[in-house]
């Protein structure tokens, strides 16, 4: 590699191998000296040999050696001077389009000339062999051989300029122009693929930018010039990609302006989103999403009709008239119906997708999933108002397809009204953002649309039909389309239908029998069978455990549910404190980092700065040193001139001399010529003095005798236009006399006329007076008798309240005195229990001190001669004459319940003839529910339990009594 001391050097060296024709060593002389790190700061002289530079890369289709030095230069000329950058880059793309285009013309120069003229000329034998051979045409070999490579290489400039100026925020505005010409340039020559890897590339370099956010010099995409450059690129995008027809990149385009949008937080202008909607309608008409496209052109209505005030009442109309067909072109069935579940979760996606793109925002929930459908479409176009805006036409086609019922002739209504439809619009107006709109394009959905509706209505109401019959009803298509339609909707389960060629009629049936059940009858006649099975063989059933466990079930689910409550508590706590935690360290970090990343970002800023105060010190000194030599040159060579122009002796020695020398040596000549001119000057201004004196003194009378010329030539022809103006007059007042005598005959038919007009008038205004005094008085009548009515209603509905009102408050206060009734009985009826408990309580503790008594007696001995007792029989003690030993046994058995110890037989006679004791409250039932009878059957009972046990305790006694004796 050469080293240059100067970078001109190199420049020169470079010229001159260029001239001898070495191209590939000057080239490559420019690139070692680009390249190399002696020459880092820019300078004017580096703008010069880059240009030099592009020129040979490509003039020899150097494209790598392109894209490495003008990464160089990018380097060199970031932080001094870009725009030097913006021009050498301006300058290589002219050259490379240029040199394209030359090719072009060149090879179009060549087809021209192979046509030839006498058309019996043979043809050389080498162009035969060539064309055998190749199987090539000639143009085709032409642009093979001459404008493939340019275009390849034109090509290759746009890209290797798109990747140096992607993260350059200074050169924005060149990278939007690279990018649109490149778009031009694939719409030029139909470069569909190179399109599609441009689209890619600028989505990768969008991509970086918000990856790499903290690099230096990148654009900021919230300034508002930055993100309407990039809007603009990316709109261009997508007309180019709709005009080439590459419907899938245009999709993609959408959905980066939509990225970019959200990106942002901001909406553009709405002249781009008309642009945005109206692509859109084109890309969801192509890919059969007539749902999406009926919402695009919807929100390209409600934009158009909101922000451009210029649009004419008749581009209005066409627009909404294709919001509404558009609309009906929607299928009414659903086409997910019966789909898989991978099937549902795509289109589900793809439908969030879609619904983002039009400006809708659809949550995942289930019962969000039905916000955009054709029936929700239909009626927000109704409730904006854009059936008012539509032509009578779809007004008509729209109430026969969606509101009436006409089995018989809706197609041959439909019909009349689409051919009309199909000749409706076209372009229009410039005022508006959509250049075109055609209705025909709806014809064959609102076609297939009435050939389902006729279906559905005609099902509601037959049952066969011919298929001649049928066929007849619908003029649009033959019987086998309408058998693929009805085919469809049979499987979305919008008509229930059969086709039965062999007897040649259509059978309808209803939707019903048609269920889902049908669809999986088997499992449906298992789960029947089980239950059948279980009706003969009922299984066994355990006894339940829940009665055991209701007692304590309530104090468990407590206990339980304070416990579960307890550990929720120390969970969320303990979660918090983790948080809290997690949260300070997090913080602490974040704190250190931001410390050191400041502390970095500002050692770095220090450098930098002294870096660039040291270059920019060493540039200005350079370039002033370099001034003063080119000043000092310049000088030199001046003075040189002007002494070999006077004739005399040139004393200067350029080399020997200083700048200082130089200068005072041009003072002084300067100074002393200065003084010769002046003194010429002067001399010539005398002179031009005395000639202009001297030329108006002869001038003088000669103007004097024109201007006195003018004035009799302007009188003379003042006089003939004023004679003139004379005559014109008198003409036209006798015209007008003429005219005056003549429409006087007419005043009196105008009078007679103009009367019975006025009459007539009159009568007409007084007739329409008088009816609308009477309608108004109609009015006030009505609204008299409405106001009457209302009166009276509201007069009895009052009425009808306070009625109401008073009922229950006579409901509640009865309510209130039923409620006191019986806590007063209640109260009543506890007293009278425990007054019967108190005596019970007293009689059983009498028994009880009696019988106490009396074993103290027996025990004591006082009967010693007492012949000794059954076993099965109790004591009897004669304390009275004529005792009642019944009675006192019928006393004991009725005590013994209570007390359960032994009774004498006294006791239990007495108390069968004083009556029975007073029962004893019931202690696991509620006594005062009990009726009087089974009181006396229970009682009665525990009397008899209570003798069997007085039995078998005197018969224990009487035994423990033996044994003692």
């Amino acid at each position: 590699m050469t080293s240059f001391l100067k970078p001109e050097n190199a420049l020169k060296r470079a010229e001159e191998l260029i001239t001898v024709g070495q191209k590939q060593d000057a080239l490559q002389t420019l690139h070692d000296l680009i390249t190399s790190k002696r020459y880092r700061a820019w300078q004017k002289t580096l703008e010069r040999i880059m240009f030099k530079y592009v020129e040979l890369c490509v003039d020899m289709r150097k494209g790598r050696f392109a894209k490495d030095g003008l990464i160089q230069y990018r380097i060199i000329c970031q932080q001094v001077n870009v725009s030097s950058l913006e021009e050498v880059i301006k300058h290589f793309m002219h050259l490379s389009t240029e040199k394209a285009e030359q090719a072009r013309s060149q090879a179009q120069a060549l087809e021209e000339a192979l046509d030839v003229d006498d058309l019996e000329a043979d043809k050389r034998p080498e162009d035969l062999m060539l064309s055998y051979v190749s199987g090539e045409k000639g143009k085709d070999r032409s642009d093979r051989e001459l404008v493939t490579p340019w275009f390849k290489f034109l090509w290759e400039t746009y890209r290797t300029v798109l990747e140096i100026l992607r993260n350059n925020s200074k050169l924005e505005a060149l990278y939007a122009m690279t990018a649109h010409r490149a778009f031009q340039f694939c719409k030029q020559y139909k470069r569909t693929t190179e399109f599609r890897r441009l689209c890619e590339i600028i989505r990768n370099h969008l991509a970086n930018l918000n990856k790499y956010r903290d690099q230096r010099d990148r654009p900021d995409l919230s300034a508002p010039e930055s993100l309407q450059l990039y809007l603009d690129t990316r709109f261009e995008q997508l007309k180019i990609a709709t005009e080439l027809e590459l419907w899938q990149e245009a999709f993609r385009s959408v959905e980066d302006i939509h990225g970019l949008m959200c990106l942002v937080k901001k909406t553009p202008k709405s002249s781009l989103m008309v642009v945005y909607y109206a692509k859109l309608t084109e890309i969801f008409w192509i890919s059969s999403s007539y749902l999406y496209h009926a919402y695009a052109w919807f929100r390209l209505f409600l934009l158009q009709k909101s922000f451009n005030k210029n649009l004419s009442q008749k581009d209005l109309q066409l627009i909404a008239s294709s919001v509404v067909l558009a609309a009906l072109s929607v299928p009414p069935h659903n086409r997910t119906h019966g789909a898989s579940h991978l099937e549902l979760e795509h289109e589900k996606e793809r439908n969030l997708r879609m619904a983002n793109l039009i400006g809708f925002n659809l949550e995942t929930k289930p019962e969000s999933r039905e916000v955009l459908s054709r029936s929700s479409l239909l009626a927000e176009l109704a409730s904006k108002g854009v059936m008012s805006c539509v032509t009578q036409e779809v007004k008509d086609i729209y109430h026969l397809l969606e509101h009436e019922f006409l089995p018989s002739d809706l197609a041959l209504k439909v019909l009349p009204l689409l051919n009309k439809i199909a000749k409706l619009g076209g372009k229009l107006s410039t005022a508006s953002s959509v250049p075109e709109v055609q209705l025909s394009q709806y014809v064959p959905a609102l076609e297939k649309l009435a050939t389902l509706r006729l279906l559905q209505q005609v099902s509601n109401v037959y049952q066969t039909m011919k298929i001649e019959t049928l066929s007849g009803m619908i003029p649009f298509f033959d019987f086998s389309v309408v058998e693929k339609i009805s085919v469809d909707a049979v499987k979305q389960k919008f008509v229930s239908m059969k086709v039965d060629h062999m007897e040649n009629v259509v059978i309808f049936s209803k939707m019903s029998l048609e269920s889902d059940g049908l669809g999986d009858h088997l499992a449906n006649f298992a789960e029947q069978l089980n239950k059948a099975r279980q009706m003969i063989y009922p299984p066994d059933r355990k006894p339940s455990k829940i009665g055991a466990l209701l007692p304590t079930l309530t104090e468990v689910v407590a206990k339980e549910h304070k416990r579960l409550l307890a550990r929720k508590s120390i969970i969320e706590k303990r979660k918090e404190e983790q948080e809290r935690h997690l949260l300070e360290m997090e913080r602490e970090e974040e704190s250190k980092r931001l410390r050191l990343q400041k502390i970095t970002e500002e050692a770095e800023q220090r450098r930098l700065a002294t870096e660039y105060e040291q270059r920019k010190n060493q540039r200005i000194l350079r370039e002033i040193e370099e001034r003063e030599n080119e000043e000092a040159q310049a000088l030199l060579q001046e003075a040189e001139k002007r002494i070999k122009k006077k004739g005399k002796k040139p004393i200067i020695e350029g080399d020997k001399m200083t700048k200082q020398t130089l200068m005072e040596l041009t003072l002084t000549e300067q100074l002393r010529e200065r003084q010769e001119m002046e003194k010429k000057l002067q001399k010539l201004v005398k002179t031009m003095d005395y000639l202009e004196r001297a030329k108006r003194e002869e001038a003088a009378p000669l103007i004097e005798a024109a201007y006195q010329q003018r004035l009799v030539e302007e009188r003379i022809l003042h006089e003939r236009e004023q004679q003139q103006d004379v005559e014109q007059s008198k003409k036209q007042h006798e015209g007008d006399l003429k005219e005056k005598a003549r429409l006087i005959r007419m005043m009196g038919n105008k009078e007679i006329y103009q009367e019975r007009v006025v009459s007539l008038r009159q009568a007409e205004f007084s007739r329409l007076r008088r009816e609308r005094e009477e309608r108004i008085s109609r009015i006030l009548q009505s609204r008299k008798q409405e106001r009457e009515k209302m009166r009276k209603l509201k007069f009895y509905l009052k009425l009808e309240d306070e009625r109401q009102q008073k009922v229950r408050e006579e409901e509640e206060a009865r309510k209130r005195e039923e409620a006191e009734r019986r806590k007063k009985d209640e109260a009543e009826r506890l007293a009278k229990l425990a007054e019967i408990a108190e005596k019970q309580r007293q009689r059983e503790r009498e028994l009880e001190e009696k019988e106490r008594l009396r074993r103290e007696a027996l025990l004591s001995g006082s009967r010693p001669s007492e012949p000794p007792l059954k076993p099965s029989e109790p004591p009897a003690r004669s304390l009275e004459p004529g005792s009642a030993a019944p009675a006192a046994a019928a006393a004991a058995a009725a005590a013994a319940p209570a007390s359960g110890k032994y009774v004498p037989k006294f006791r239990q006679t007495g108390a069968e003839t004083t009556g029975a004791p007073p029962p004893e409250t019931d202690r696991w039932s509620n006594s005062s529910s009990r009726p009087d009878g089974d009181r006396w059957r229970s009682d009665n009972r525990r009397t008899a339990f209570g003798s069997g046990g007085g039995s078998r305790s005197s018969s224990t006694w009487s035994s423990s009594r033996t044994r003692d004796r």
